[in-house]
């Protein structure tokens, strides 16, 4: 195993509460200053996930669940979705944990791809797992999600629980409003996300809360190259911006 990078390492006492959960509190009377004190903190994480990211190149992030074991059948997938996207010269990004998280770091790494951990200080203790190469860890749900999206050309999302249903509405609510754009989301395991995307146009289409274009932008795969194309279609392709340059 190779020698990791670590950016915004922390050394968190393990008495004190998470930041997060620190500033959802509401202030009391003594503190209620504090808040303000805080935009300092959220600078300097900004900066050191920028910092530790800028030279990134092409990268799709990977989500899904931190619960699942390398003897269930999914882990083996990430496995491959991993490794399939190192073979396209595309780094991973993921949350940095175990289970599905691992599984995909650990297929890039072991391809020879570049294997990125973005970690979360969380209540119960979560440390980046062996197989990143780029470990940045941060303070800030928000400031954390930021560099999954930034740094992106595009998201496979195995199937998960909150946190994992959470970044993938996320996603689709920027791309929905035009935040980002050509930015291919694709759900992993038609299994478990076929109920999800039947709601969605049992429900949500039908009665006109979304539109067909919104469907659009979301495609199911079980099929780890394909998912692999998919997400990175574009992805290797120049910017607007770089094209400019290189027809002056």
């Amino acid at each position: 195993m190779t020698e990791r990078r670590r950016a915004g390492a922390l050394v968190v006492p393990k008495q004190r509460p998470p930041a997060d959960q620190t500033l959802l509190q509401t202030p009391s009377i003594y503190d209620r200053h504090s808040d303000s004190w805080r935009v300092l903190r959220f600078v300097s994480e900004f900066v050191e996930g920028f910092d530790a990211l800028a030279d990134l190149g092409p990268a799709v992030t990977c989500f899904g669940s931190a619960r699942v074991r390398p003897d269930n059948p999914l882990y083996q997938q990430g496995l491959r979705v991993g490794a399939a996207l190192a073979r396209r010269d595309v780094a991973v990004i993921t949350g940095g944990g175990p289970g599905m998280m691992e599984a995909i770091n650990r297929g890039c790494f072991e391809a020879g791809g570049l294997s990125v951990g973005c970690n979360i200080e969380l209540p119960h203790e979560q440390s980046l797992n062996d197989y990143c190469e780029v470990g940045v860890e941060f303070r800030y749900f928000f400031v954390r999600k930021m560099m999954f999206v930034k740094y992106a050309q595009g998201f496979i999302i195995f199937p998960g629980g909150f946190g994992t249903l959470d970044e993938l509405f996320e996603s689709l609510t920027l791309a929905q409003t035009g935040k980002i754009e050509h930015f291919p989301v694709i759900l992993f395991g038609s299994a478990y996300w076929g109920g999800l995307l039947d709601w969605l146009q049992e429900k949500a289409l039908d009665q006109g809360l979304v539109s067909p274009d919104d469907m659009s932008l979301l495609t199911i795969t079980d099929d780890p190259e394909e998912a692999a194309d998919l997400a990175t279609r574009g992805a290797l392709e120049p910017s607007h911006d770089e094209r400019k340059v290189d027809a002056q």
